[in-house]
């Protein structure tokens, strides 16, 4: 776990540079509201805010995330002001939650800003659960939010946009054939029904913490799409929450709330949520539980005790998560995972033809762009293929073969990246073998999508560079063949 934070690449620094952006936008929303007068509370809400307008905001294009940004508050003050009017009438309060959770994942089927909106609307109903808000409160806490996401986005859109000198982030399509909305659908079912379990089983527990059940669940079901991924980020959300709480009683506990170390240590927090988050759930889960500590320290009631209720209601909410996917309209890891890499290997494909078609001499061929989309896949091929090379799965051969999966996709990547590197050489020409080598791919990726078990053996590797990428990927798309059509009684994903 520690390699994977530590060591995993970090291509232009993008992951330093949202962490530190995001220290400072948080930063300077603290500070706005700090400058207006707000209490505690409005502060809080300010920075919660400003965290999730820089978090959750993921559109492909600068201007798609500078509309999404504006639209927050739109979607987050109606859903604050239920919140806050219900605090005193706990059953509609929680009827209408449970409409937010549903309301919320369902959202992702309009893509990325679907889902940061529905991110947003949950959070803000969180927070005021967090900080107990009454009506009385809301005018303070409207311009929190009002002042804290005009502020994070002048960071991000202004101060350091570091976005605009960067290609724009593929996103990319579902999968034909997975039908992504009746999984979006089941998944807002699944989430319902697991947050409908999580609060009842919460406030049995705790009738003033009921809402870390609850939020567990949720975060849980955020950008899973099976039940094999959502056990598995359960998993990993129980362990960074222990280890975070750990580390509260270590660092956050002794500080006491104390204004200069306790800002120090929020800054510290925030940079570790965002630099971990793309790699490691389990490490944004302990730095998430340290900056809910911390809070809780600077209004009075951090505690030991408090820390082991947080443990116990992220439990309930992770074995809510859990009983939702299991029993729940699941939607298996076959499912996703099959539906993935076969998009990754079409893509692999279309990666080719570019490639050969710009060694060819085409002025319109740009691989560069497939090359970014295929890097995409990769990632969601690995998100799907998590369950099934967990160190806890006890299916040692489905897992051996998973590994095999993602090293070959892997070597097709990087053999793609190598082709890519020769055909943007001005000097590189044009060879007849190219469009046989070409065919060949075409040959095997069809082969692959389509089930068959026959594909041809690559001849002795070229010399040429370019071929001898080509060489290099037919092989990897022949052995592919072998852990993907296994026998129907021991499927790779038949989880």
């Amino acid at each position: 776990m520690l390699k994977t934070v530590f060591v995993a690449p970090d291509p232009g620094r993008v992951r330093l540079r949202f962490a530190a952006r995001a220290v400072l936008g948080i930063g300077l929303a603290v500070v706005l509201c700090a400058l207006a007068g707000h209490s505690l509370a409005g502060a809080v809400t300010g920075g919660l805010a400003a965290l999730l307008a820089l978090f959750t905001v993921a559109d492909p294009t600068v201007r798609g995330q500078a509309v999404t940004t504006a639209l927050l508050p739109v979607v987050g003050l109606p859903v604050l002001s239920a919140a806050a009017g219900l605090h005193d009438l706990p059953v509609a309060r929680d009827l209408v939650l449970l409409a937010v959770v549903g309301a919320g994942v369902y959202a992702r089927r309009w893509g990325p800003r679907g889902h940061s909106l529905g991110v947003f609307a949950f959070m803000t109903f969180f927070v005021a659960q967090f900080l107990h808000a009454t009506p009385g409160q809301l005018p303070e806490l409207y311009a929190a939010v009002l002042l804290a996401v005009p502020g994070a986005a002048a960071v991000r859109f202004g101060l350091w946009c570091y976005e605009r000198r960067l290609p724009p982030s593929p996103v990319p399509a579902p999968p034909a054939g997975t039908g992504l909305a009746r999984v979006t659908t089941r998944q807002a079912v699944q989430a319902t029904a697991g947050a409908g379990f999580a609060l009842v089983a919460g406030q049995l527990v705790s009738g003033q913490r009921w809402y870390w059940a609850v939020g567990a669940t949720w975060w849980i079901f955020v950008n899973t799409a099976s039940r094999g991924e959502t056990l598995v980020r359960g998993f990993r959300r129980v362990l960074g929450t222990a280890i975070g709480i750990a580390l509260g009683l270590l660092v956050a506990t002794p500080v006491h709330g104390a204004p200069v170390p306790t800002a120090v240590l929020v800054a510290v927090a925030v940079f570790g949520i965002f630099y971990t988050a793309a790699v490691s759930y389990t490490w944004m889960m302990l730095w998430v539980t340290f900056l809910a500590e911390l809070l809780y320290g600077l209004l009075g009631v951090l505690t030991p005790g408090l820390l082991t209720l947080r443990l116990a209601e992220t439990a309930v909410g992770a074995l809510g998560a859990v009983l939702a996917v299991l029993f729940v309209l699941p939607v298996t890891t076959h499912l996703t995972t099959d539906a993935w890499i076969q998009r990754a290997l079409r893509c692999v494909h279309a990666c080719t033809a570019e490639a050969a078609a710009r060694l060819a001499g085409s002025a319109d061929a740009d691989p560069a762009p497939r090359v970014a989309e295929l890097e995409q896949l990769l990632a969601r091929v690995r998100l799907s293929v998590a369950p099934l090379v967990h160190p806890l799965n006890p299916m040692r051969g489905r897992r051996r073969r998973a590994r095999r999966v993602l090293a070959l996709l892997d070597d097709c990547a990087r053999e793609i990246r190598g082709l890519v590197t020769v055909a943007a050489d001005p000097e590189a020409s044009h060879d007849a073998r190219l469009a046989a080598a070409c065919w060949r791919v075409e040959a095997a990726v069809e082969a692959l999508t389509g089930g068959s078990e026959h594909i041809a053996a690559p001849a002795e590797p070229p010399t040429e560079p370019a071929l001898a990428h080509l060489h290099g990927l037919e092989r990897a798309l022949s052995e592919l063949a072998g852990p993907l059509h296994t026998p129907s009684g021991s499927p790779l994903v038949g989880a």
